[in-house]
């Protein structure tokens, strides 16, 4: 029996006896320098997996300069899809003296036929073995079978419905009987809900009676789910609508109600309490307090291996309380329906998830009068910094008044934007594009976003000056395919995130989609027909997986309590390919490839070939 390490995919996918069964079937092979191990059009006879030196992947029909398109080192595996598919597509050589398993055809196919996830996982696309590599991932506690897989049918409590009609002491009576906090009330616009407090307000401060029906004190503007959704997205939709209990409808009607307590319970872990004790906090340090548990929360999130969309979701809604929390604290109530306070940037995008630099703005209402704007914004800038959200750089901050203004004046700085077209007014338009309302009144940046949509999405010189911008830094692969090593690592927010995000961003400006998010973007051009929907999915798996080894790295620093950059205090873009896994490695020059060819896409689409 040969011992060899089987605690990597795809071998996870095995149970013990399929381990046992291939280090009994295995063999060792050693190969030559330069030794062609598997040759183009040659059957696929065996599996290897190199235990020691590396492997070249040629294509022999390209020149020599560019035929090397694959590299493979210990731990890797190959030669699988060369069974799969009858025979083999590309030359595998040896590039150095080279140690490796084998495993015969048969014991392949074998477990194959056995074992049907693993010989799926030679199938699959980038965003199902990146899916894979996240469920191994997860450490503990919450599972992903509760945490991801969880729906909210199995969460929510039967409906407690009353008539229009009932009155409001029957109401009382049914809600004492029942334990509950709220009920549902049939009215003929349609179910509106009563809580406890409702019918305590009605009867003190509205001098309700307690035969006053119910239905008017019934709420009609519902937050709903459906019962097939996860029960991780109604905990982000009752943060972002900043309530306690959703009503879960399908087909138009009623089928239960999921309390904030339930979901809290469920998931049964303290970091979730983060969202309730930002709802409770009522002054500036019990804000910063929830505030600062932010990080445990995404330690917890990343541990138990959830979904990274559904994290960034949920933190991009945390982040977005506390902000409207800080707003509500530092604004006064008259100027709340003239102003909207948005954030930019990554925050904007809600892919931000350990707090980044305040990136921020104000619009005001044409005809709003607020003398002490100014002293009120620099405020809220320094309340932000005690909540976590240091000063900008780049001051792109509220307590800057170039980015203060009314609707009119934010209108003319698009103008002058679109106008200029320097790298500079580029810049400021990506910035405001991805621009997300998060206090205030909406409307008046969806003013502003038709307008800049008006200016841009049909100005073809424009959008190719824009779409540059992604091609700006290259994509850290060799000249022959590989991924590049050097010993402090590989910018993966130039190679990777930028121009995945960039290029989207241009996508979407040209499109007019309103959605923020990247992936959210990415969903719409799909549905619009601009991108294939396969190549999308594969480009939100590569940026999820770009941004989950970032993510990583800078967890790693917070651990050790430092940052890479002292002169800015930005933590570390960079990832040490060397120290990544098998698997890891496999998947991020994958997505690399998936990044490089959307360049060539952008490139072509925006004529950038020519510029």
């Amino acid at each position: 029996m040969v011992e060899v390490e089987l605690s990597q995919l795809p071998f996870t996918l095995l149970d013990e006896d399929g381990r046992d069964h291939v280090r009994r079937g295995m063999d060792l092979a050693f190969f030559e320098r330069d030794e062609i191990i598997l040759e183009m059009g040659q059957p696929g006879v065996s599996v290897f997996l190199i235990h020691k030196g590396e492997v070249a992947e040629l294509d022999p029909t390209l020149p020599a300069a560019s035929a090397r398109i694959g590299h493979y080192t210990a731990g890797d595996l190959f030669g699988a899809i060369s069974i799969l598919n009858g025979k083999s597509r590309y030359r595998f050589q040896a590039e150095d003296e080279c140690l490796c398993y084998v495993m015969p055809k048969a014991l392949f196919s074998q477990l194959c036929r056995h074992y049907p996830a693993f010989e799926q996982f030679f199938k699959q696309s980038l965003s199902h073995k990146a899916r894979l590599l996240t469920e191994k991932r997860a450490d503990g506690g919450v599972t992903m079978a509760g945490f991801m897989l969880a729906r909210v049918s199995e969460c929510m409590r039967q409906p407690l419905m009353m008539d229009a009609q009932a009155s409001i002491q029957q109401a009382v009576r049914q809600l004492n009987e029942s334990h509950a906090d709220s009920l549902l009330v049939a009215t003929a616009r349609g179910p509106g809900m009563v809580t406890k407090t409702d019918l305590l307000n009605g009867l003190v401060l509205d001098s309700a009676s307690l035969d006053t029906p119910v239905a008017a004190l019934a709420n009609l503007a519902l937050v709903t789910v459906a019962p097939g959704q996860y029960l991780f997205e109604a905990l982000i939709t009752m943060t972002r609508h900043q309530v306690s209990r959703v009503v879960v409808m399908e087909e138009g009607r009623v089928q239960g109600v999921v309390e904030l307590t339930d979901v809290l319970g469920f998931f049964s872990s303290r970091s979730y309490v983060v969202s309730l004790q930002v709802e409770q906090a009522d002054s500036l340090p019990a804000l910063a307090s929830a505030s600062q548990r932010t990080p445990e929360l995404v330690k917890a999130l990343m541990a138990q291996g959830v979904k990274l969309r559904f994290a960034m979701d949920l933190l991009a809604a945390l982040n977005g309380r506390i902000m409207s929390k800080a707003w509500a604290l530092t604004v006064p109530e008259q100027y709340h329906p003239q102003s909207c306070l948005m954030v930019m940037g990554s925050e904007g995008r809600g892919e931000q998830i350990l707090k980044t630099d305040q990136d921020n703005g104000l619009i005001l209402a044409d005809d709003c009068q607020w003398p002490d704007v100014a002293e009120c914004m620099n405020t809220l800038s320094e309340r932000l910094v005690q909540l976590g959200y240091p000063p900008c750089p780049g001051n792109i901050m509220v307590c800057n008044p170039e980015w203060v203004g009314t609707v009119s004046t934010w209108e003319s700085n698009i103008a002058r934007w679109v106008s200029a077209r320097d790298g500079d007014s580029l810049m400021k338009l990506a910035i405001l594009l991805d621009a997300h309302g998060v206090a205030g009144n909406p409307a008046l940046l969806d003013r502003v976003r038709e307008a800049l949509f008006a200016r841009c999405s049909h100005d073809e010189l424009l959008l190719s000056y824009f779409a540059r911008a992604a091609l700006r830094f290259s994509t850290p692969l060799t000249l022959f395919g590989s991924l590049k090593k050097p010993q402090h690592g590989i910018d993966i927010k130039k190679g990777g995130i930028f121009p995945i995000v960039h290029g989207v961003r241009t996508m979407a400006l040209e499109r007019r989609i309103k959605a923020t998010s990247t992936l959210d973007r990415l969903d719409a051009l799909a549905a619009d027909g601009r991108l294939d929907r396969r190549f999308a999915d594969d480009l939100g798996e590569a940026l999820a997986l770009f941004t989950e080894l970032r993510l990583k790295q800078q967890l790693q620093e917070l651990k050790s309590g430092g940052t890479s950059d002292a002169d800015t205090g930005k933590r570390t873009n960079r990832v040490v390919v060397q120290e990544l896994s098998s698997l890891e490695r496999d998947l991020l020059r994958e997505a690399l490839h998936i990044v490089k060819d959307f360049k060539q896409r952008l490139s072509h689409r925006y004529h950038l070939e020519y510029s």
